[in-house]
C-alpha cells in the first residue's frame, strides 16, 4: 500500500529560525521514491534545505527536479535557494584529493548557510610546504574558522591550529589502510591534538563540520549587530 507524507516524516520546518540551522535530509537508507516526496513536501511549503549523503539513484533523480542543485561529488544537494547575505567566511582545507568528498559536503553547505569558503585541497603533511600559502591567506582574508578534513592519520588540523587564531574544526575521514578502521583510528588522532583550539566532529561529518562553522560566524556577525 502507497504511503502518504504524514506517514513517513515529520517536517521540522521552523527549525532555522529557532536555530539557525534548517532541517537537513539525510538521505542514506531512504528510498528513492519516499526522498522525492519529502523533497517535493519541503518546496511545497516554499523551504529551503539541504540533502546530504545521496546515492548515485537519488542523484539520478533529484537533477530531474526543478529547483534543486546537486553537487555530485559531495553526494549533497541544495533544495530551494542559498541564504543570500554573507555572515563570514571559513577556509576549507583537505590532507589529500580523496578527502575532497567530505570537503565538498562542507563546502556546499557553508555556502547555503551564508559564508564565503576558501578552498584548500591536497595539502596534506606528507607535502607540509604546501600549506604556507593556504595558512598566508587564511591569515590575510580573516576567515572566522578554518576547517581541516584528514584521514590517514590525521595531523593536519594539529598543523593548522598552531599556525592561525580562529578555532579549527577537525574532521576525521574514513580514508585509510587497514588499521585505519574505517576512520576511527584518525578520530582518536584528532581528539588527541597536541595544538589546543581544535573541535572535532564524527567520521565524515562535513555537514556537521560547516553548520559549526556557520553558528562561529553567526555569533560575530550577530555580536557585530547585523542579526
Amino acid at each position: 500500500m502507497k504511503r502518504t507524507i504524514d506517514e513517513i516524516v515529520n517536517l521540522d520546518l521552523e527549525r532555522y529560525e529557532r536555530a539557525g540551522k534548517p532541517e537537513a535530509i539525510f538521505a542514506e537508507q531512504k528510498s528513492v521514491e519516499d526522498l522525492l516526496n519529502i523533497v517535493r513536501e519541503i518546496q511545497k511549503e516554499g523551504k529551503s534545505t539541504l540533502v546530504t549523503r545521496l546515492t548515485r539513484e537519488q542523484i539520478g533523480a533529484l537533477k530531474n527536479l526543478d529547483g534543486v542543485e546537486v553537487n555530485e561529488r559531495g553526494r549533497i544537494a541544495v533544495v530551494g535557494e542559498k541564504k543570500v547575505e554573507v555572515i563570514g567566511k571559513v577556509a576549507i582545507l583537505t590532507a589529500g584529493t580523496s578527502d575532497v568528498p567530505v570537503a565538498e559536503e562542507a563546502a556546499v553547505t557553508a555556502e547555503f548557510l551564508g559564508l564565503k569558503v576558501l578552498r584548500f585541497y591536497d595539502v596534506g603533511v606528507a607535502g607540509l610546504h604546501r600549506i604556507v600559502e593556504p595558512v598566508k591567506r587564511i591569515r590575510n582574508e580573516k576567515v572566522d574558522s578554518v576547517i581541516v578534513v584528514a584521514g590517514m592519520e590525521g595531523a593536519l588540523p594539529s598543523v593548522i591550529a598552531g599556525l592561525v587564531d580562529v578555532p579549527v574544526i577537525a574532521v576525521p575521514t574514513s580514508v585509510g589502510y587497514g588499521v585505519n578502521f574505517g576512520g576511527i583510528s584518525t578520530l582518536f588522532a584528532m581528539l588527541q591534538s597536541c595544538s589546543s583550539g581544535v573541535a572535532v566532529v564524527n567520521i565524515d561529518n562535513g555537514f556537521g563540520a560547516a553548520v559549526f562553522a556557520s553558528l562561529i560566524s553567526r555569533v560575530k556577525w550577530k555580536s557585530a549587530g547585523k542579526g
